[in-house]
């Protein structure tokens, strides 16, 4: 079901005056469901996390089909805006990214992600040029469909290294950032850019909105917001806090036996949330 009430809540959720957005991320139906009563105003997917929950490690290696089910599942899970991370479109060219990005607003996502790496070492990003032609293909997808899809277009110039030199990586970014925004994406996504100053001047340099990912490593989610993001967002963290805590449990489990009883939701609270099914989805 096609979702245009739920694409300009998405881009009013990033609009300056509320301060910018902070976006969990989820991987199935049952995270998307607690990201929601956790008081999430819109929810995003990690590509990492679902892979992983599917069997498959990270990097588009999971057959599109299964990524766009469970993309579904997702969707109809929560009443929240949903912004789907669809790696680098899951196609070769401009034409199969246009197809991803058609199947999955047709699934009722409000947005969506598209990132330049190429998951290859030795040529890590895709050619600027590239890149545009595949963003102006998602934006002119959505037009057909009437959906006005929040497009963040992730660059990898900081989580791939790029350039010999900090100002070399700072003037790649902003270079690429401008033509992916002139391409029609709403926002440019740098994630491992974690330093308030820098996402500070990058926001200047691009004259556009700037999104980040939360790092364990970086500032608080609210730190970035105050310097220029426009949303920061949490990629597979939370799925791998999950399984960390699953980790420990089962280690009390197997050891001195401790039952594995945790300060979340309990049996009869999650059976709630979905007594009610997919309908809440539509509300």
């Amino acid at each position: 079901m096609i979702r245009p009430d739920h694409a300009r809540t998405l881009h009013d959720l990033h609009a300056p005056a509320g301060g910018g957005l902070i976006l969990p991320n989820a991987w199935d139906a049952a995270s998307a469901r607690t990201l929601e009563h956790a008081g999430a105003p819109a929810i995003g997917t990690t590509s990492a996390g679902i892979a992983f929950a599917l069997g498959y490690p990270d990097g588009q290696i999971a057959p599109v089909g299964l990524l766009l089910d469970a993309l579904a599942r997702i969707v109809r899970a929560t009443a929240r805006p949903v912004t789907a991370d669809l790696e680098g479109g899951y196609a070769p060219d401009p034409e199969g990214v246009a197809a991803t990005v058609t199947r999955a607003l047709r699934l009722g996502v409000a947005g969506l992600n598209l990132e330049d790496a190429t998951g290859t070492p030795t040529d890590p990003l895709r050619p600027v040029q590239e890149q545009v032609l595949r963003l102006r293909a998602a934006r002119h997808a959505a037009d057909r469909l009437g959906v006005l899809a929040y497009l963040n277009a992730r660059t990898d110039t900081y989580l791939a290294g790029f350039g010999a030199t900090p100002a070399e990586r700072f003037a790649e970014t902003v270079r690429r950032g401008r033509a992916y925004l002139h391409a029609g994406a709403d926002s440019v996504f740098v994630p491992g850019l974690t330093d308030p100053a820098t996402l500070r001047d990058l926001r200047a340099a691009l004259g556009g909105p700037v999104s980040v990912m939360l790092l364990p490593s970086g500032p608080d989610a609210h730190t970035l917001l105050r310097a220029g993001a426009s949303r920061v967002s949490t990629g597979p963290a939370l799925m791998l806090a999950a399984l960390g805590h699953t980790l420990s449990l089962t280690h009390d489990l197997l050891g001195p036996g401790t039952p594995p009883a945790t300060p979340g939701p309990d049996y009869a609270q999650v059976q709630e949330w979905f007594s009610a099914g997919p309908s809440l989805a539509q509300q």
